[in-house]
């Protein structure tokens, strides 16, 4: 009879570095969801946090097709009578450009506690600098 692997104790959580540039938004996300899962670990177990800490640069130069720029639209709400807003991609892209890859990347992890936890281990910037050097994060083609 085999039994089932689970992880004891501490999980060895890995830092790393994904360059964005010039690549597909949601082929993009669901490497970056994979490596928040914890999918590329051998010791991967779907109950436990195994994932990496996953730092995201160069958000804004990320590829959408042209036809996708205009007909994407983000939708808020505010709660208030007549307060739903809206924003095309392309305006979202100018605006704020790591919200379109976190906006992509949740919609890719559970939607429970664990997908919550395993979120925050997502961090997105815009332009090449980033303050997690000190962790020497690494890079993934």
């Amino acid at each position: 009879m085999k039994k089932t692997y689970v992880p004891k104790g501490q999980v060895e959580r890995e830092w790393l570095l994904v360059d964005a540039e010039g690549q597909n938004l949601g082929r993009l996300a669901t490497k970056i969801a994979q490596l928040l899962i914890g999918k590329h670990k051998p010791d991967y177990t779907p109950g436990v946090l195994t994932g990496a800490n996953v730092v995201v640069i160069n958000a804004e130069k990320v590829d959408v097709y042209p036809t996708r720029l205009e007909s994407k639209i983000y939708y808020r709400h505010s709660q208030y009578p007549g307060g739903l807003k809206e924003i095309t991609l392309a305006r979202q892209l100018e605006k704020f450009p790591e919200r379109v890859i976190e906006h992509a990347v949740r919609g890719m992890v559970p939607k429970n506690k664990l997908g919550r936890r395993m979120y925050k281990n997502l961090h997105v910037y815009a332009g090449k600098e980033h303050p997690h050097q000190a962790q020497q994060p690494e890079l993934v083609e």
